[in-house]
């Protein structure tokens, strides 16, 4: 199939602005230059392009929120964050194609009518950081950034900034405090960032998947774009594929693709294996049983399952798979990553990992695997932003749709041993954290 971003993956040659000009590189942005900005936000509305970080908002609508002549400077900023479990794709981007980013950012810059961008790398990721700056160096010497880009009047400064390993900045408010030099806390919205962003002024955060489709829209047209994809969700997708299958990487495939064809373009199950569950959209999204898994990838196909597209990092579990020790992986990340700023969240994702460590080890009772739910309950829409929701979501599908499996843990804490002595079927041995 044709492909909108990952044509140049793998290439080592793309670093090289010289070769990505060869191959048509900056010639979407020295037409968008020539248009208004408010076209091109038309031309991305009209695409249909959905954010790809998660949310799946329509991007051009997004941009149109954006106040003008407000006196106040504009700023972008691009989540590079990428701190999801199991999510790898935008690092293939970083990597093997920044000139392309780099060309979305300008190109969005223009049409928001703001000359600073910042983009938010995540900590981790120096190696990728290091190639996208020495990118961003080569097209500030051709002039694609800085003072008067092209001839247009249109000046743009783009600075990196790298994160310290919080998964919650990849959180758009937690971002703009971090980037603010603030601790890494969500904010309440309203006002949204679009309308009071980062320094209180009107901002735009976009990820970095988003972005890179921006060049092929606004040179193709939307209509080329909306030939991929779905009526509600165009395009294609980069699908981070990892666990159980023969060939794990980053996938552009239509967003449209059933994930049972997604599998077999991974090479099929590993050692094959029969497939027993699926995370479809990184690791705040809940889980497919095999006989879920024959559905489209697309948004609103994922959301009528119950699930989300969310980051596009797709886990895959075979038959082996513990799903007791899968979950208590998660609400053990979960836990650590709170920022603390809520108490919802703060005090039950940490009581979830609890539990969830005390049904691994054959500590827990079922009225635990059932007071679980009520813990999700009260997490659930309670806090400033879906950190909380995002840990609740894969702990009521696990226990729900594997409930025999928690159960078989928990009945071999009828009988426990300690120290030679058995214990009592009522007695619950000391928790371990």
């Amino acid at each position: 199939m044709s492909t909108i971003i990952s044509h140049h993956f793998g290439n080592p040659q793309a670093i090289d602005i010289g070769w990505y000009q060869s191959q048509g590189g900056y010639k979407a942005l020295e037409g968008a230059l020539k248009k208004d900005p408010s076209h091109l936000i038309e031309t991305v509305k009209a695409s249909g392009l959905r954010g790809r970080g998660g949310a799946g908002f329509p991007t051009g609508l997004k941009w149109s929120f954006v106040p003008q002549n407000t006196g106040k400077p504009i700023y972008m900023c691009v989540n590079a964050d990428e701190g999801e479990p199991g999510t790898f794709k935008d690092r293939e981007i970083l990597t093997w194609d920044p000139h392309l980013l780099i060309e979305g950012m300008i190109i969005s810059c223009f049409a928001l009518r703001s000359n600073v961008s910042y983009i938010y790398i995540r900590g981790e990721y120096r190696y990728e950081a290091s190639r996208f700056e020495q990118a961003l160096k080569q097209a500030k010497e051709k002039g694609f950034v800085g003072k008067n880009i092209l001839g247009s009047g249109f000046d743009l400064d783009i600075h990196v900034h790298m994160g310290a390993g919080a998964y919650i900045c990849g959180e758009e408010t937690s971002l703009l405090n971090s980037l603010e030099g603030k601790r890494g806390y969500p904010r309440l919205k309203p006002p949204f960032p679009a309308v009071e962003g980062l320094f209180q002024c009107p901002t735009i955060v976009n990820n970095v998947e988003t972005l890179a489709n921006i060049p092929f829209i606004v040179s193709q047209g939307p209509e080329a774009f909306r030939k991929f994809g779905t009526e509600k969700a165009p395009g294609t997708r980069l699908f981070a594929i990892s666990g159980h299958v023969s060939k794990p990487g980053v996938y552009e495939r239509n967003i449209d693709i059933n994930l049972l064809s997604l599998i077999e373009e991974a090479g099929g199950m590993l050692g094959g294996k029969k497939l027993k569950a699926v995370i479809p959209g990184g690791a705040s999204s809940a889980v497919l049983k095999a006989d879920e898994c024959n559905i489209a990838m697309d948004f609103d196909s994922l959301a009528a399952a119950g699930s989300m597209g969310g980051s596009g990092a797709v886990i895959v579990m075979d038959e082996t798979t513990c799903m007791v020790r899968a979950l208590r992986i998660l609400t053990d990340f979960f836990a650590h990553e709170s920022c603390g700023q809520c108490t919802p969240c703060r005090e039950g994702s940490a009581w979830i990992a609890k539990v969830i460590r005390r049904v691994e080890a054959g500590q827990g009772t079922s009225a635990e695997l059932d007071m679980l739910f009520d813990i999700t309950d009260n997490m659930k829409g309670k806090t400033v932003c879906v950190f909380s929701d995002a840990t609740a979501a894969p702990v009521e599908s696990f226990i729900t749709k594997f409930r025999s499996e928690f159960e078989a843990k928990v009945k071999t804490s009828s009988v426990a041993v300690e120290g030679g002595r058995v214990l009592g079927s009522q007695k619950i041995l000391p928790t371990v954290v």
